[in-house]
């Protein structure tokens, strides 16, 4: 792609720019769409070559695959091989929202979204621009976030164009991501159901409805050698900063005393709301302590007010790695390559 081109700033709120959107995507091209988690850049799902066109824009791993998305539950079938029935449960339960299901494949499917296996990951998001965007290009649309590979997610239309700026066709603006971290992930082609990769859907949620739901080893740690990568988000360093990251295991006492021996130039802190004040580095605040939800929501642009302010060495907050706090901390230990300080 182009480098040099022109991306063309487009707001959710004019109907002609949606239709533009759509356009743009039923021709091949590059766009990327807010959804409720993030925002995602979008390619024609059945088109080879435009899903390609991701990998290249995104500077993403061609092993890692892409989330198909779809606008009403019709579109699911010619995607995938069978639905089975807890499949069909839980799009009753959580869609449209922030599940991904994946299931073996349908020939439709082109190896450049499956990244070569024979599953495909679908998601039926919420997000009305979304769903929206989807009907205007009349096909279902692959969407990893639309960032350059390994940084933070972006969450607001501005987080893209600082990414992808020149890269792309269009980002369209449909305001701040109300969850804020990417889309939970469930695999169906085996016999137990697996969590890949936490998100807005908790594991709890998906065991009132599945009974049994095995969380993959990757959640917490990193992939294996040799293991394929089964979802967005398992193998790579991922959401990160520019700056290292460091999560810090332990009480908000120990926390504090630790951050303050490390004052210095450079190293700033990521904390919860209302302990900046007893911290003797610059700090960023992603949300209130017993408020996994909003921690979700702020994380990714707490990570990038970071770097925007010079940050060298952040050393972070754990969360709770309970209901949605699993995902923060899943994002936060990939945003620091798994460097965690037991302080207790």
């Amino acid at each position: 792609m182009d480098e040099q081109k022109k991306t063309l700033c487009l707001s959710a709120d004019r109907e002609d720019d949606i239709v533009a959107a759509g356009r743009l995507l039923k021709n091949g091209g590059l766009v990327a769409i807010p959804t409720e988690t993030v925002y995602g850049l979008a390619a024609n799902a059945l088109n080879g070559r435009a899903a390609a066109a991701i990998f290249a824009a995104k500077g993403r791993p061609m092993d890692n695959p892409l989330i198909v998305h779809i606008s009403n539950l019709e579109q699911w079938g010619p995607l995938v091989t069978e639905i089975p029935p807890r499949a069909m449960e839980l799009a009753r339960q959580f869609w449209p929202g922030p599940l991904t299901i994946i299931l073996p494949k349908s020939d439709l499917i082109p190896d450049e979204v499956s990244a070569g296996q024979d599953t495909v990951a679908v998601r039926f998001p919420s997000h009305p621009v979304a769903r929206a965007v989807i009907d205007a290009a009349g096909v279902p649309l692959a969407a990893p976030s639309a960032n350059l590979s390994g940084s933070p997610s972006p969450t607001e239309a501005a987080h893209v164009m600082a990414d992808l700026n020149g890269r792309i066709d269009a980002v369209l603006d449909g305001g701040p991501c109300i969850v804020g971290v990417e889309s939970t992930v469930l695999t169906l082609a085996r016999e137990v159901p697996r969590l890949l990769r936490p998100g807005g859907v908790t594991p709890e949620q998906l065991r009132q409805v599945l009974g049994q739901v095995e969380i993959d080893p990757a959640v917490l740690n990193p992939l294996g050698e040799g293991e394929k990568v089964l979802s967005p988000g398992m193998k790579y360093k991922h959401y990160s900063p520019k700056a290292n990251v460091i999560l810090l295991q332990g009480s908000w006492q120990q926390y504090r005393d630790f951050v303050n021996q490390k004052a210095g130039p450079g190293v700033f802190a990521l904390c919860y709301d209302g302990e900046s004040d007893f911290l003797q580095v610059p700090t960023v605040s992603y949300g209130g302590r017993q408020n996994a939800g909003e921690q979700a929501r702020h994380l990714f642009d707490a990570l990038r007010q970071l770097d925007k302010a010079g940050a060298k060495v952040i050393y972070a907050r754990c969360p709770e790695p309970q209901g949605v706090g699993l995902a923060v901390y899943n994002r936060l230990i990939r945003a620091a390559g798994f460097e965690v300080i037991q302080l207790d």
